[in-house]
């Protein structure tokens, strides 16, 4: 089965191919990253302007690397939420063209299964039940699934996602957008213990995440130690490094913290890190060294951590082809009246 995936959830628009749903065929992405860059973050509005100036190009090129033709495909993926709703208005509303002209089914995907099911394009034999930590700049849940397309949210953050909250301190301290990756950088380089962070405690017992608090105390360490922004092509001071390290560091704590508590207690086969922040090498080495040692291991009668190539971690439309594949099989005819859906929940 060839399917075509679209992604526009919020500011990359994306195309792929996927056959089967695991042989990558193509796998565009236009990023968006120098439009916002200079906003500190994604304006709505510019976003889904780029969506408009970019789909076309990317579903041709989506073909072009793929050496198929449109009449090909077996049907059509796209991402109706959750997400900006201009955004996702672009995507669907290209799907429902093509699919119409071309007479092929069309099936709306969930923003989040997309990225659950990234981890499987590489990994098509995983043994359920699986619980997946999806860990982005919007989204921070904790997803129980016993089996296919069956979903349990345990946990989710009530305030800030993991990923806004690291682009935030890269705000504060004048690391430019998107903070992430350079925060990845270059916390190795400072002393986690010099500035302290308390992990939340959630008052009523559940598996969700807060993260602002980090933000407030990030805030008054660089106040009460005299932290200035980094000036466009300065150094970073080592203050400012101590400062990103000990946060970091605190945010991964938390993620690694609450699913190790819904590990214990749901016994899952296989482990999922999943979503942008995924990329983060130190929640990577974190995750592994944490959840493969083989005492915790076989107390939970061997459960694996799988997470997708980097390629395969932030948004993109292989993941929403490889979530839409086995929907096929049961979807009906299209249906015209679909529409994007910016709160669109998973369960």
């Amino acid at each position: 089965m060839l399917i075509l995936g679209i992604e526009s959830s919020c500011d990359e628009t994306a195309a792929a191919l996927l056959q089967d749903g695991k042989v990558v065929l193509s796998n565009v992405v236009a990023s968006q990253i120098k439009t916002h860059r200079s906003f500190g973050g994604v304006v709505p509005e510019l976003a889904s302007r780029e969506h408009l100036r970019n789909i076309g190009w990317v579903v041709r090129q989506s073909f072009l690397d793929a050496g198929k033709n449109q009449e090909e495909i077996d049907g059509i993926a796209v991402t109706q939420g959750p997400g900006l709703i201009g955004s996702l208005l672009v995507g669907v509303s290209y799907a429902k063209a093509m699919a119409f002209s071309l007479k092929k089914p069309l099936v709306p995907v969930n923003h989040i299964e997309g990225h659950i099911y990234s981890a499987f394009i590489e990994n098509p034999v995983m043994e359920y039940p699986v619980l997946a930590l999806v860990v982005s700049g919007g989204h921070t849940s904790l997803i129980f699934s016993e089996e296919p397309d069956q979903y349990r949210s345990i946990g989710r953050a009530r305030d800030d996602a993991a990923g806004e909250a690291l682009d935030k301190l890269a705000k504060f301290l004048g690391l430019g957008y998107p903070g992430g990756p350079v925060i990845d950088r270059l916390a190795g380089d400072g002393d986690p213990r010099r500035f302290q962070f308390s992990i939340p405690k959630i008052s009523d017992g559940s598996l969700d995440f807060s993260f602002s608090g980090f933000k407030t105390a990030a805030l008054r360490h660089i106040e009460q130690s005299g932290i200035k922004p980094r000036r466009p092509g300065g150094k970073i001071s080592k203050p400012a490094l101590d400062l990103i390290t000990g946060y970091q560091q605190a945010i991964i704590d938390t993620l690694v913290r609450q699913t190790q508590k819904a590990a214990s207690s749901l016994h899952p086969k296989s482990i999922l890190l999943v979503g942008g922040v995924a990329c983060n090498s130190l929640l990577r080495r974190t995750f592994k060294s944490v959840f493969e040692e083989e005492p915790q291991r076989q107390e939970r009668e061997g459960a694996r951590v799988y997470y997708p190539s980097p390629l395969l971690t932030t948004d993109n439309a292989v993941m929403i082809a490889a979530a839409g594949t086995p929907k096929f099989d049961r979807t009906g005819p299209l249906d015209l009246k679909l529409n994007a859906s910016a709160d669109l929940r998973l369960c």
